[in-house]
């Protein structure tokens, strides 16, 4: 398994899990077996990606704004990075539309179907819609507001306030930049040594990576809806699927264009964080291993990282944009509705608007969908209608949000001069560019007297 690459290893352990559950399904104790001793070893693997997603945050976000030395160059960054998320956003979103107007999924589901998975899934819809009416009871800048926390502690202690973790951390770096270097310098050594540690922590982890994929896959093998829903609903999961599969195409094609590095260049560099993204259907949770990826192999520099991806992992869900594109006309051709064009335009937007406050952690999607549902007028009861098949494709949808981020980070770093070649570390190597750098300078000038 050592001489694997990481993705192979992954891709083993999700494999290997898929097998062992459909063997022990056949025996009656299988599915409680997976459950009580198999399951909490995936729980395991994830808790400890989240244990250290805001820690991560924190440390490289402070640290890249404070090495920038000058706010002019936050401010270049930052309006590029929200301009491209944007843009990428409404792209995901147009296309989920142009699918599903053409391949009319809904048309498929029948009176009888549509009524069986109202009634076994309406339960999960009314506390999903619940979630959803008390969000948009809230004042238009309910989520400026949220974007600043009271209580940073607070704010830490749960990660699906990742947006207020990253203002406060903003809001840190600039005042590090704006006092004198001498008495910042101390703060800056502890976040630069912290954020050292905090990566050694992710390479740890990592190499428990294929065991705990392992657990994942088994465990919702066992635990998935019966087939008949499924099929029920295997056109509009293909809708989806396909919808995703050309973002993912987009991505490769910005990346080739703007960086001029091949599409096998960025596929390789990025397939891990894929994956464990597609086990885990959380952006938050793959955040430090997409943060490792798009550093050490792909040659994105720490500062442009630090500020992209976290903010990305945030605000930045393609995937679950252009799932809600889909979903929501989904359900009015189900329901026998025909949306207008500036039905649809509606959905562009609010989708759009609506992924940004989505938090990075499964099932969000879910509830910003009802929002968007109400703002086009289509029944909300319908949600029931896709719960069988929400959670694979929330795996695919995230994947696809965690490749959207690592792309704008690479062209982020393009358009400002800061890509540089892979820096590949292993697990237990101690060395690090920017602890080296006068050491490494002092060999060159050596080499060059000799």
């Amino acid at each position: 398994m050592k001489k694997l690459a990481l993705h192979w290893q992954i891709l083993l352990g999700m494999a290997a899990g898929v097998i062992f559950a459909l063997i022990l399904t056949n025996f009656t104790w299988g599915a409680e077996f997976i459950g009580d001793w198999i399951k909490p070893f995936g729980n395991i693997f994830i808790n400890a990606l989240k244990l250290i997603a805001v820690p991560l945050i924190l440390a490289s976000l402070v640290k890249g704004i404070s090495d920038l030395k000058d706010i002019s160059k936050l401010s270049k960054m930052g309006a590029r990075t929200i301009g491209i998320y944007i843009f990428t956003t409404v792209i995901a979103v147009s296309i989920g539309l142009v699918l599903v107007n053409i391949i009319n999924p809904g048309g498929a589901i029948t009176a009888e179907t549509q009524q069986d998975l109202i009634s076994s899934y309406e339960g999960d819809a009314s506390g999903v819609k619940a979630n959803a009416d008390k969000q948009r009871e809230s004042g238009p800048l309910q989520a400026l507001e949220d974007i600043v926390p009271e209580n940073i502690f607070a704010a830490a202690g749960d990660n699906a306030n990742m947006l207020q973790v990253i203002f406060f951390a903003i809001f840190f770096g600039i005042g590090l930049i704006l006092i004198p270097e001498k008495t910042a310098k101390p703060v800056k050594d502890f976040f630069d040594g912290f954020n050292e540690v905090i990566l050694k922590m992710i390479d740890i982890i990592m190499l428990a990576a294929p065991y705990g994929v392992f657990a994942l896959l088994a465990a919702l093998v066992v635990e998935s809806p019966s087939t008949d829903l499924f099929a029920a609903l295997a056109m509009y999961g293909v809708t989806v699927l396909l919808g995703l599969a050309l973002m993912i195409g987009f991505y490769i094609l910005l990346v080739w264009i703007t960086t001029k590095n091949k599409p096998s260049f960025f596929i390789n560099g990025i397939a891990p964080a894929q994956l464990l993204a597609f086990s885990t259907s959380s952006s938050a949770a793959t955040l430090p291993v997409t943060m490792e990826r798009v550093e050490e192999h792909m040659g994105v520099s720490r500062e442009v990282s630090s500020f992209v991806l976290p903010i990305g992992a945030t605000i930045n869900m393609d995937g679950t944009s252009l799932y809600q594109a889909v979903a929501a006309v989904f359900i009015a051709q189900a329901f026998g509705m025909d949306l207008s064009v500036g039905a649809q335009l509606g959905i562009i937007a609010t989708a759009t608007l609506a992924s940004i406050g989505s938090a990075a952690v499964p099932g969000a999607g879910m509830v910003m969908l009802v929002i968007v549902l109400a703002q086009a007028g289509i029944p909300e009861a319908g949600l029931a209608l896709i719960f069988a098949v929400d959670r694979p494709l929330d795996m695919c949808r995230t994947t696809v949000n965690v490749t959207g981020d690592a792309a704008v980070a690479l062209m982020v770093a393009k358009s400002v001069d800061k890509m540089g070649p892979p820096n590949v570390k292993e697990w237990d190597s101690d060395y690090h560019p920017d602890n080296n750098a006068e050491e490494n300078q002092t060999e060159e000038k050596n080499k060059e007297k000799v």
